[in-house]
């Protein structure tokens, strides 16, 4: 146990209206807070009709009172929920009464956070608990599912454990310098090394294509005024999310949008059409037009296909930007042939008919690293970063034993990758890290 000595409250569902809203309570008061709120100590893990009351017995509301004693709860803590009409008043009310008898309110992610310390969930699990309530799409839900229930974790642990062994391998081997040739020739030390290889690699592309579904693929529209930006904008969302006229300069600002891809999340943003103006509000659109070019992950550059590129265009499109041409309009007859020398990659659209759009839907999922129904894990930015930084130091191990440098030295790397696995999982991250995971978490969670 944590040895946490407050108990706290917060709702557990979202601020407004609904039919049914909860209030939590954990930790080392929640008993006091649950006889002096119900009148008893309702039976563990028994949903219990009961009246709600305040300091003067006066009625707060009647629900359901559920108490899970320690350390079969959620957060391994003595829990209470108050499960009463889901109005803000009567929220704020119940969450009053429980601050009253020495409780305070919760921190964002705090119960989640203590759930952690109390070892039920490690910190892959938690994240996942957050990625499955944010989840905007099937397959994100089911790899938050996947990450919640223990797979992600498991792949990293097992994996940990043969780095774990090889470690031991070696430094057994420190104690035998005149036999280092025989070690490093040995097979066992060369299927250990396969075998560790071949687990990075699968688990980094697995967590590739769970941080995709999570995160999404940032994709910025650019072009000349009139080359169909903004219905391709409309195509890909499936509805009119932008105004489509034939007069140039008609989308001034930014028009975002998020749409799915077989499940991955894209946020799509339309600018304002390339070109000279004097324009003071197309002219702002236009700075706003780079800012968002310049941290885009993919840059659509739409050609109208009827007039092709312009004089220079090619050469201005964005810079430090991954790139792909769109060619479109070519279900218009005057449609001119798309580039074949052109060096970035092209896809020949109608955002008009619908021509190319499956293609073009396939190249957004080759830019994110993304594949349908990959079994993936959801994941985040800093598990790729963890991952990464092991097996680079495995790598540089494995080069190590290659260069028969000594075995104190392979030891260290292999060590340090043995930490940098265990960030991933929580085992060996800083208060910090551990701070910045939770405060993303809503308050009653």
């Amino acid at each position: 146990m944590n040895g946490n000595t407050d108990t706290i409250v917060a709702p557990a569902t979202p601020a407004g209206r609904g039919g049914i809203g909860i209030v939590r309570v954990s930790g080392p008061g929640t008993r006091l807070v649950a006889t002096a709120v119900l009148g008893r100590l309702p039976q563990p893990r028994h949903a219990t009709v009961s009246v709600f009351s305040d300091s003067g017995g006066n009625t707060l509301d009647v629900g359901l009172a559920l108490y899970f004693p320690a350390p079969d709860s959620f957060t391994g803590e003595d829990v209470l929920e108050l499960h009463g009409h889901g109005g803000p008043v009567v929220m704020d009310l119940l969450v009053a009464r429980a601050m009253e008898l020495g409780a305070r309110l919760a921190r964002p992610g705090e119960f989640s956070e203590r759930a952690f310390h109390n070892g039920k969930l490690d910190l892959v699990q938690a994240e996942a608990i957050a990625d499955l309530i944010a989840a905007g799409s099937a397959e994100a839900a089911r790899a938050a599912l996947r990450s919640l229930s223990g797979v992600f974790s498991g792949e990293v642990h097992a994996l940990a454990a043969k780095v774990m062994e090889l470690r031991a391998y070696v430094e057994a081997a420190i104690d035998f310098p005149d036999e280092d040739a025989q070690f490093l020739e040995s097979p066992e030390v060369r299927e250990r090394l396969a075998d560790i290889g071949e687990r990075f690699s699968s688990i980094a592309e697995t967590v590739r294509q769970g941080r995709a579904l999570r995160d999404g693929l940032h994709v910025v529209i650019a072009g000349l005024p009139n080359a169909g930006k903004s219905s391709l904008l409309n195509a890909l969302a499936g509805f009119e999310a932008a105004i489509v006229t034939e007069i140039p300069g008609t989308t001034r600002d930014l028009v975002r949008e998020r749409i799915h891809v077989d499940g991955l999340p894209i946020h799509v943003v339309d600018t304002a059409g390339l070109r000279d103006t004097e324009d003071v509000i197309e002219v702002e659109g236009l700075r706003r037009a780079r800012m968002e070019m310049s941290r885009a992950d993919l840059v659509l550059y739409v050609v109208d296909a009827t007039r092709g590129f312009a004089a220079g265009e090619s050469a201005t499109l964005p810079a430090g930007a991954a790139t792909l041409v769109v060619w479109n309009k070519v279900d218009l007859p005057e449609a001119q042939a798309a580039p074949a020398a052109d060096d970035r990659p092209l896809v020949a659209v109608s955002a008009l008919t619908g021509a190319g759009l499956p293609q073009l839907r396939e190249q957004l999922k080759s830019a994110a690293g993304y594949q349908s129904e990959s079994g993936a894990w959801s994941a985040r930015r800093r598990h790729l970063d963890a991952l990464a930084r092991a097996q680079s130091l495995f790598e540089v191990a494995e080069a190590r034993l290659a260069e028969r440098a000594s075995f104190e030295l392979v030891a260290e790397e292999l060590r340090q990758a043995h930490e940098a696995l265990g960030e991933v999982t929580g085992e060996t991250s800083s208060d910090a890290v551990l701070g910045a995971v939770f405060a993303t978490f809503c308050i009653g969670k």
